[in-house]
């Protein structure tokens, strides 16, 4: 007796269709599963035994082999409990299900030892990709987990609570209406922020900076006195970026589903992500990996914001492996047999003491720092992390004036009014979801017109602070959003000075290194 039930499972943020072949023959009593399952998998035999015996069913006296195919890709979860107990079934003809019904479909669920399905990682992304690539009609996962994939609309969505449930669904013993799509419903919540830039007092400059990395999508550092602000401006960045896509909501849930944080309650991902991990997170944690790569930090922030707060306090080899997802905008981990890649379209907003007191610069409190501990604190940050930061900002400690004025008019509803002309600009130069910061070499000598007091100004600028050829484009690509702000074609010397204090900052800090 032979049975073929389909399943899938996720590659990095891809699912891949996986067969379940269940054959029931004659020999010594026994349940193998084969085809690269860990180790999740092959106690799925107890959990499936158990669950089947609860649930009114008990196994044959037979040998039980189960194939997960194709048998070169491996395999991981609890999400094949569902697909195997299905297999068993209907080899045994407990169940009787139509050809086109199993070819038509896809299951996806963990069992209890009691016959509970319980909810699985990745159903978002399998069921996105069950339609659009896997050419499936439906899909049978558990009943907690119908919320995130009633998303996708356009496919059958079938959710179950017990075996029991579903071996009476299969019977005709009893009706399951499918669960409807809730995409519409969901696409039409606001984003709504309690946060905004008129709470912030003070710090202009800084503000004046966040606009234009909001615009241009730079690449922004702090550096300032501790209670200076940093945080707090930093956390109300999002407050000025445009509404997610539909595009980047799909791609940013996705990622959230296969990590397991998608819920009933948070089915979608529909404002822009703000990631802050702390300091002491490893390698793995900030970029992903594990045996079965998992996304990191750096892909949860997908179309979102990444804030690394006390930057120096991160190990060196940490923040180095940064340098590449902020070029490329993904993630690649190798492994022995397979490389998986994770999107990584980030927005880096960083942040530092600029000594280890924290005081050097400071107006109201002296330096307490030895030249030698401020040369060991500021040794993590490279020269080569330094040039993929393009915004570098000194944020002093407000006032006591500035305490007493009423709210900022830079309220950030103000702010994003100006940024949005600054983004449609660059929709009519590059097409949509493309921004200053990721211009080529070409499209920099193409758009980047400068006038001849500003060609003069970058001139100087380059000699005298030795910049590098992508320090030197990179202020070629903030004086072009500045331009858009002001929604001019050329390149002036007020925008081109501007950007040019937006990069002095490095200067500084390779000066505090080696004095």
């Amino acid at each position: 007796m032979h049975a073929k039930i389909f399943s899938a499972t996720t590659i990095g943020v891809d699912a891949k269709e996986v067969q379940v072949e269940v054959d029931i023959a004659l020999g010594l009593i026994n349940f193998f599963i084969v085809g690269l399952p860990d180790m999740a998998i092959k106690e799925s035999r107890q959990r499936i035994s158990t669950a089947l015996k609860n649930s009114g069913i008990r196994l044959p006296d037979r040998k039980i082999t189960v194939n997960l195919a194709p048998a070169d890709l491996k395999k991981e979860g609890t999400l094949f409990d569902l697909p195997i107990a299905v297999g068993i079934l209907q080899a045994t003809g407990l169940i009787n299900l139509e050809k086109n019904f199993i070819e038509d479909t896809l299951f996806l669920g963990e069992l209890s030892l009691d016959g509970t399905v319980r909810p699985i990682k990745g159903a978002l992304a399998i069921t996105f990709d069950s339609k659009e690539y896997l050419n499936k009609k439906r899909i049978v996962l558990p009943k907690e987990n119908t919320q995130e994939a009633s998303l996708i609309t356009d496919i059958e969505i079938i959710g179950i609570k017990t075996l029991t449930e579903f071996i009476a669904y299969a019977r005709k013993e009893r009706n399951i209406i499918p669960t409807p799509s809730t995409w519409h419903h969901l696409v039409q919540q606001k984003q709504q922020y309690l946060i905004d830039f008129s709470q912030v007092k003070g710090q202009k400059q800084a503000k004046r900076a966040l606009q234009i990395a909001a615009a241009g999508r730079h690449n922004i550092l702090f550096i300032g006195s501790p209670g200076a602000g940093k945080t707090m401006l930093a956390q109300r960045l999002p407050t000025i970026m445009p509404p997610l896509t539909f595009k980047e909501i799909l791609e940013t849930s996705k990622i959230y589903s296969i990590t397991g944080k998608l819920s009933n309650q948070q089915a979608l991902i529909y404002q822009r992500p703000f990631r802050a991990p702390h300091h002491t997170i490893s390698e793995a944690g900030l970029v992903g990996g594990g045996t079965y790569p998992q996304p990191g930090e750096i892909s949860l922030a997908h179309n979102g914001i990444l804030f690394l707060d006390e930057l120096t306090e991160f190990k060196r080899h940490t923040l180095e492996v940064l340098r590449q997802p902020l070029e490329n905008k993904n993630v690649s981990i190798a492994r022995a047999n397979q490389t998986i890649t994770f999107p990584a379209s980030i927005l880096l907003v960083a942040a530092l003491n600029p000594c280890p007191c924290g005081f050097l610069g400071d107006k109201k409190r002296p330096c307490t720092c030895k030249q030698n501990d401020i040369y060991r604190y500021l040794q993590k940050l490279s020269g080569p992390l330094l040039d993929r930061i393009d915004l570098q900002i000194h944020v002093q400690a407000i006032d006591y004036d500035d305490i007493k004025k009423q709210p900022s008019e830079n309220s950030s509803e103000k702010l994003y009014n100006q940024i949005k002309i600054a983004l449609e600009q660059q929709e009519k130069r590059f097409g949509p979801h493309r921004f200053n910061n990721s211009m080529t070499t070409d499209e920099v000598e193409k758009y980047c017109i400068l006038e001849d007091a500003a060609e003069n100004a970058l001139k100087q600028a380059f000699e005298r602070l030795s910049l590098s050829m992508r320090g030197y484009h990179k202020i070629l690509k903030i004086g072009r959003t500045i331009a858009d702000l002001d929604q001019k074609e050329t390149i002036s010397l007020s925008h081109i000075q501007e950007a040019i204090t937006y990069r002095s900052l490095e200067n500084t800090l390779d000066k505090l290194k080696t004095q």
